[in-house]
Order: C-alpha cells, then sequence, then structure tokens
C-alpha cells in the first residue's frame, strides 16, 4: 500500500473523473494533503473515496454519505454507523421495490394501451 496517492492514479483506479474527486472533496468528503497545488491523498482517503462510489451506487445522496461518513468519526463510532448503514440500506431497498412496482403497472397500461390500439386498428381494417 502506498503512503500516498496522486488524484491521477485514483481516478485511474476507479473510473472517475479529477472533477469527480475535487467535487467530493469541495464537500468535505475527502481531505488530501496539499503540497503547493498538488493533491496527495492517504489511505484513508482512498478508503473513503471508495466508500463514497459504493454509496452512490446504491442510490444515496451526498448528504446521506457524509452523515454515515461523520457517524463513524462519533460516537457511537462504528456500531453507530453500521445500524445507520443499515437503516438506509433497508429504506433504499423499500424505494426500490416501489420503483419497480410502479414500473410493472406502467408497463402493463402500455400493453392495455398498444392492445386496445391494435384491436381498433383491426375493427378499422388498418395495418400496423
Amino acid at each position: 500500500m502506498s503512503e500516498f496517492y496522486t488524484i491521477t492514479e485514483l481516478t485511474k483506479e476507479f473510473g472517475i473523473s479529477t472533477r469527480t474527486i475535487r467535487f467530493y472533496e469541495d464537500e468535505g468528503l475527502i481531505n488530501p494533503i496539499r503540497r503547493g497545488r498538488t493533491r496527495l491523498f492517504r489511505p484513508v482517503d482512498r478508503g473513503l473515496l471508495k466508500l463514497i462510489l459504493r454509496g452512490k451506487r446504491l442510490g444515496f445522496s451526498i448528504a446521506e454519505i457524509r452523515e454515515i461518513i461523520e457517524m463513524y468519526k462519533t460516537p457511537p463510532g462504528e456500531a453507530g454507523q453500521m445500524r445507520l448503514l443499515i437503516k438506509k440500506v433497508n429504506e433504499r431497498r423499500e424505494e426500490l421495490y416501489q420503483k419497480r412496482l410502479d414500473i410493472e403497472e406502467t408497463l402493463a397500461e402500455l400493453d392495455n394501451a398498444e392492445e386496445a390500439c391494435l384491436a381498433r386498428m383491426a375493427e378499422l381494417g388498418v395495418s400496423q
């Protein structure tokens, strides 16, 4: 494990842009060391970046990710962080289940509309 990572190394490793990393820095989620204009990222910054990107893939907002990260730094610490994460995961799962139901309902409505159109076109003697 390196002592420091450059922004270029992290962008290549995680497949993200430098702008994305700077955004997370601006949001206070990661805090690289500055040497002039150069950013040097510690292993802890790399780990946070990995957690941030996982949170984004799971659909969490920046505010939710910040809340989860901050929970680790203050009491109740990691145990509280894990409880909060479980709560957020369950909430996200419920949102996705609801979206899936909404999508299935919309697809059924589209199928019905298409069938009605095809039936009416057949009555009119019009081909597709």
